[in-house]
């Protein structure tokens, strides 16, 4: 192990990361660098290539690294290290298990699984994603992984597997990958209010089909099937300069405000109790969080994490006294986490090609029922 991946490891550990033994032999083993071969875009737009000052530094970063743009949008990457090691936590992954991977990527997280002893089949529809992982895996020498280019929807037609794990943002779990990966689980980042938590799902293609919450997640959305629209879909985050000045509704009621996590379990429970929950960046405010977006898609409100109310627009009135039942009933609860829901999919979306998407929450056994 050199220095830097171990330092590496260290900062993944201090980054809350669930670092088993194994986990971290395989962050520590699996050269990073070579799977961005080609370089990646920094944060400021410039492009980072191999040998320039600093790039080595910058791939060991528990950051995500984005290897392919189109025009402003970026369409592959090599997914947060931290965010990565709490879904292969999350698989739970042993050596022998024969794991389906939706989104190639760089092939990183492929290289992972292998070097946690697991033969990994990669599904992208890029053909250049693909190709380029397959180059990467080559240089570094990983073997028990193939990469083929296809339809993520259709998963690996004809193959089974014992786990899945899907790397790009989806709106369900398609019937193809719980036909193809039993027992499980499919660990999978499932839209909801804006975001993408990841879950862990299990179930057979005709159900029924359950699911928990591993952690909360942004990802890049797929496209095609896995992204269709249904009855419990959320409006898309709004873009920034979208929405019409927002005004107080309530005062803050929490000194000091709720920490990042926190504010996560109360935007999850506004997505489950409303569906015109999304995530926008406010106008005039350096914050951006969960707003209820009204019909018109310029207004609406705001919940902060002081647990104040914001609204604007002809619906404010309305929309912003939703937000505070909201946080009123967030707050009568518990303030239960995100993980302490029970997730009912229902199949759903385009009738030609359905997916199981989330249709109904209650909260384990301890807490009351409020979904």
């Amino acid at each position: 192990m050199t220095d830097l991946r171990r330092r590496f490891v260290e900062q993944l550990r201090r980054n809350g990361a669930p670092l088993t033994p194994e986990l971290a032999a395989a962050f520590a083993a699996v050269p990073r660098e070579l799977f961005v071969a080609e370089g990646f875009q920094r944060r400021d737009g410039s492009w980072a290539r191999p040998g320039a000052a600093g790039f080595r530094d910058a791939v060991y970063r528990d950051d995500v690294l984005v290897t392919k743009v189109d025009g402003r949008v970026a369409v592959s990457s090599s997914s947060q290290p931290s965010l990565m090691a709490i879904m292969l936590e999350g698989l739970e992954v042993g050596p022998g298990d024969r794991v389906l991977e939706i989104g190639a990527g760089t092939g990183y997280n492929a290289a992972l699984l292998a070097a946690l002893g697991a033969w990994v089949t990669s599904v992208d529809v890029q053909a250049d994603v693909a190709e380029r992982a397959r180059a990467a895996l080559a240089a570094a020498g990983v073997e028990g992984v193939r990469v083929i280019t296809g339809d993520g929807y259709a998963g690996a037609p004809g193959e089974t597997f014992d786990r899945a794990i899907v790397t790009v943002g989806v709106a369900g779990v398609s019937p193809h990958w719980l036909a193809q990966a039993q027992p499980g689980p499919i660990v999978v980042p499932v839209e909801h209010a804006g975001t993408h938590p990841v879950l862990a799902v299990h179930g057979a293609p005709r159900g029924p089909v359950t699911a928990t919450v591993i952690c909360p997640s942004g990802f890049m959305s797929a496209a095609g099937p896995l992204t269709a629209a249904h009855p419990r879909s959320h409006p898309h985050p709004v873009p920034t300069g979208a929405l019409a000045a927002f005004a107080p509704v309530t005062p803050p009621r929490w000194d000091p405000p709720l920490g990042s996590y926190a504010y996560r379990d109360l935007w999850y429970a506004a997505g489950v109790w409303s569906g015109r929950a999304t995530h926008a960046a406010l106008p005039d405010r350096d914050v951006s969080g969960v707003v209820l977006l009204d019909e018109q898609g310029a207004g609406g409100a705001a919940i902060l994490p002081d647990g104040s109310v914001l609204a604007g627009g002809d619906q404010a009135a309305e929309y912003g006294d939703q937000a505070v039942l909201i946080v009123d009933r967030w707050e009568a609860a518990g303030r239960p986490s995100m993980r302490e829901w029970q997730i009912t999919l229902q199949l759903t979306g385009d009738p030609q090609a359905p997916i199981w998407a989330p249709a109904a929450w209650s909260l384990r056994p301890e807490r009351p029922e409020l979904a």
